[in-house]
């Protein structure tokens, strides 16, 4: 049996992207390293793209981070999933009351 998997805080790994982390044994130790909150971060910013192929790409770029030595995605504000740490006031502003504004407006 292969090794569980880590997941983030918040978030769960998706098939897809474990499949991606399995398929490269580098990368698998390197996600497996990081801490949760780390964890939480990609899979977040995974699971925030619209469309499927920017979910692909965002799921071969975690792999190519995480071999450039980053910890968290490039230029991602971060979770606003987490109920521990409550929204920056940008998160509130651009990811939480934008997408209100968004939904509401169609």
């Amino acid at each position: 049996m292969a090794d569980a998997l880590l997941h983030g805080t918040v978030h769960e790994a998706s098939e897809d992207l474990e499949a991606a982390l399995r398929s490269n044994g580098d990368v698998l130790a390197l996600w497996q390293g990081l801490t949760s909150l780390g964890r939480n971060e990609f899979i977040c910013w995974i699971e925030d793209a619209k469309l499927a192929a920017t979910r692909q790409r965002r799921i071969a770029r975690t792999g190519e981070e995480l071999l450039q030595g980053k910890k968290r995605p490039c230029c991602w504000a971060g979770c606003i999933h987490r109920s521990d740490k409550a929204p920056s006031r940008w998160q509130q502003a651009v990811l939480i009351d934008g997408k209100a504004r968004t939904s509401s407006a169609g």
